[in-house]
């Protein structure tokens, strides 16, 4: 028994070495550092207190749970179609789909701008046509679009993996006993890619909640929480409180992703 004991630490030493290196020391610090500054402990309550931080703290939440839910649906849908129906092009379609997952914030960010910006093709088309341009791409709306696009690739892919598993048997007898396709995808698709949905989703959330390339792209009228402790941190100086907000958007991550481990626990449920 001592000897399996000795085993399993031994097995278990590296990626307790890792995990300490790379989080709870760093995570640790800056908790530490956090209560360093001129409000003390109190910078943590400061989230909510401070109408600032408080309203960027609501916009990154929202824009996070949109993107999250609209990803879903898109991705779900497209996902499911994609690994039923085989047909020429279905495997370039898949790789143009993905193709995002190389282009950094930044560049997505980029994206956006030509697209919805003061020079961007939508305002561009829209003027031509009413006469009044429409732009967005620097507001939360063209974020929103950012995240959307970066986050569809991930999700598509998870969606496809788990709809292949799929047991096709148990529509057919959906079908025989008389459902119909709208139940079919309700009663039995749906659950059958619940834990996917979960896992994705949150791996969706906490992507969109942490991402700061494409908010620093279009960040003229953009007040979401990474783009505040950036200025925080470089503008302002204020090393204590920049090191407070990102401990409290780190959890509220960290809590998210628990979460939704716990819930897609189970395996999927029409799996065969």
């Amino acid at each position: 028994m001592q000897r399996e004991t000795r085993r399993l630490i031994l097995l278990l030493l590296p990626a307790g070495i890792f995990f300490s290196a790379f989080f709870l020391i760093p995570m640790a610090e800056l908790f530490l550092i956090g209560g360093t500054g001129k409000e003390g402990w109190a910078a943590y309550a400061s989230i909510i207190t401070n109408r600032n931080y408080f309203n960027s703290l609501l916009a990154t939440l929202g824009v996070a749970v949109l993107t999250t839910i609209v990803t879903l649906i898109i991705s779900g849908i497209s996902g499911v179609f994609l690994q039923r129906h085989k047909f020429p092009g279905n495997g370039t379609l898949v790789a143009m789909l993905t193709f995002p997952l190389a282009f950094p914030g930044v560049v997505i960010g980029f994206m956006v701008i030509m697209l919805a910006g003061r020079q961007g093709l939508i305002g561009t088309v829209s003027e031509a046509l009413t006469g009044d341009k429409i732009v967005f791409a620097y507001s939360l709306a063209g974020l929103f679009m950012g995240y959307v696009y970066f986050s569809i690739p991930r999700t598509i892919l998870t969606v496809m993996a788990a709809a292949e598993k799929l047991d096709p048997k148990l529509e057919e007898a959906a079908r025989s006993l008389g459902a119909s396709p709208f139940r079919v995808v309700v009663d039995v698709i749906i659950p059958g890619l619940k834990p996917a949905f979960i896992s994705a989703g949150a791996i969706c959330f906490a992507t969109a909640v942490g991402a700061f390339g494409t908010a620093f792209t279009l960040a003229a009228k953009i007040n979401v929480l990474p783009m505040v402790i950036y200025t925080e941190f470089t503008l302002s100086a204020n090393i204590a409180m920049a090191a407070a907000l990102s401990f409290v958007l780190g959890a509220v991550t960290w809590i998210v992703l628990a979460l939704a481990r716990t819930a897609a626990g189970g395996t999927v449920a029409a799996a065969g």
